[in-house]
């Protein structure tokens, strides 16, 4: 069981929250109680949320008005490239100074393998080819210190050019290549997708990870 701190507890009720209001408030219609009763629920999440945050409740409740009707997690991204001699490749983070995989969110029109190429691309400066999904991730269940609700898809890829070397970008500090012996002080979250990298690229895992319904 991963640990986690209160406040990242409180971000994803807030989170949980927000997402029943919205599917309520869509679903409601005409309905004058229904439709109170799920917007007192979204001012409890945007309270609840405003508890971590900087932001002013009101602020808050006018971005959650303006979300879609059906709210849903969070589709994410890793590319976890290796090179010949089994190394990861890894880049610094701005926001926590932590090592982590190239990756990032997904946009519309795209998959989620083109996705994490593409962020591998933007934070590293490699173009990379996907071979395999190593998992999807649950954020909740891998560690991960987010306000929102995520599903993190890790693919196992290759540069493409293996000659080409990586560079950096405005969003990392520091690139590297990284034996699993040898590895950097990691971002929350990263820990088990990075080894379950590791086992995909040696071959001692065939199928992708997923997290089990609890019993």
């Amino acid at each position: 069981m991963t640990t986690r701190d209160f406040g990242q507890d409180l971000r994803l009720w807030a989170d949980e929250l927000r997402a029943i209001a919205s599917e309520g408030l869509y679903w409601s219609g005409a309905d004058a109680y229904q439709r109170r009763r799920f917007e007192r629920v979204r001012r409890i999440a945007a309270e609840l949320w405003a508890l971590q945050a900087t932001d002013e409740v009101g602020a808050i409740e006018t971005c959650f008005r303006a979300e879609q009707p059906h709210v849903a997690p969070e589709p994410c991204g890793d590319a976890a490239i290796f090179n010949a001699q089994g190394e990861i490749l890894l880049i610094r983070r701005r926001d926590d100074g932590l090592w982590a995989m190239p990756g990032g969110g997904f946009e519309v029109g795209e998959t989620p393998a083109e996705a994490a190429c593409r962020e591998a691309l933007e934070e590293t400066g490699l173009a990379v080819e996907p071979l395999a999904l190593v998992g999807v991730y649950d954020s909740r269940r891998c560690g991960s210190r987010t306000a929102r609700h995520l599903y993190q898809f890790v693919f196992l890829c290759r540069p493409r050019d293996v000659t080409a070397q990586p560079t950096l970008s405005n969003e990392t500090l520091d690139v590297g290549w990284f034996g699993e012996d040898s590895l950097p002080p990691l971002s929350p979250g990263h820990a088990p997708r990075i080894r379950d990298a590791f086992r995909c690229w040696r071959g001692e895992q065939c199928a992708a990870v997923f997290d089990r319904p609890e019993q």
